[in-house]
């Protein structure tokens, strides 16, 4: 937890620790939860949440707790990289349901996780674990593995780097087979992810490139274990990849870049 008197520490750098304190699944926080995961001092953190409030940052609740306001929400739709990708996207995304009837979710990298930035679901589709605006493991998503396949040596070798959680019995934690699996996603443009994350949860996921040839995002479709054979949706995922990726300025001959 942060330091209440931190040197140095701006007004600005406060307010953005409030509004990142929001999370999927922490889309609604009271004063006192926002003041202890910040590490602001309860007075601090009232005046800056109603400035915030006041601003339209943040709205308040029936029930005295905040959320992310409509105004900061808009803003958020502005980012040039997310809103283009989903823009371009959805049409490619609609046919891959309309098709399958299963998850088709759109993700890109921050840091080291996938974030989804899009999804269309049926009714009666898979339950996930995640949702738009959430954050996928690298190494054992479809999504995930497509981009740190394509990330470059520095961040593969960060995460390899380190002791990966093992989410199923099926969860591939061992350095040397996910080299491996990123070499293969690296030559095909694709993963095959089965039972990895969530035990009945197959994912078959593709690459999407910019016109430079450097990997932006990745599009995958998540089904029941059992219901269909992946390799069977693997043709209709990657084409739609490919469009998306001509969207962008990606041409045949276009070499594919890391980083």
């Amino acid at each position: 937890m942060p330091r209440t008197n931190e040197p140095g520490r701006s007004v600005s750098s406060r307010l953005l620790g409030l509004l990142f304190a929001f999370q999927p699944g922490e889309s609604e926080l009271s004063l006192a939860e926002l003041a202890r995961k910040t590490g602001l001092p309860h007075a601090t953190a009232r005046r800056l949440v109603l400035e915030l409030t006041e601003a339209g940052a943040l709205e308040r609740r029936p029930d005295g707790r905040f959320a992310v306001g409509l105004r900061l929400w808009r803003l958020g739709t502005l980012a040039p990289l997310t809103e283009s990708l989903r823009t371009m996207a959805q049409p490619f995304m609609e046919d891959l349901y309309t098709a399958l009837h299963q998850h088709v979710q759109l993700a890109v990298l921050e840091g080291e996780e996938a974030v989804i930035i899009e999804r269309l679901s049926g009714r009666r589709a898979l339950g996930l674990v995640s949702q738009v605006g959430g954050r996928l493991p690298l190494h054992c998503s479809g999504v995930g593995k497509v981009l740190l396949g394509h990330a470059g040596p520095e961040l593969s070798g960060r995460v390899l780097g380190t002791e990966l959680r093992r989410y199923t019995s099926r969860t591939v934690v061992h350095p040397d087979a996910l080299r491996r699996e990123l070499a293969d996603c690296r030559r095909t443009g694709s993963a095959l992810v089965r039972g990895e994350l969530t035990p009945e949860a197959d994912s078959i996921a593709t690459r999407i490139m910019n016109g430079e040839g450097r990997v932006v995002a990745s599009l995958s479709v998540v089904v029941r274990a059992g219901s269909v054979q992946p390799q069977s949706v693997l043709p209709s995922v990657i084409t739609s990849g490919l469009g998306i990726s001509r969207m962008l300025g990606w041409r045949p001959g276009i070499r594919v870049r890391e980083g």
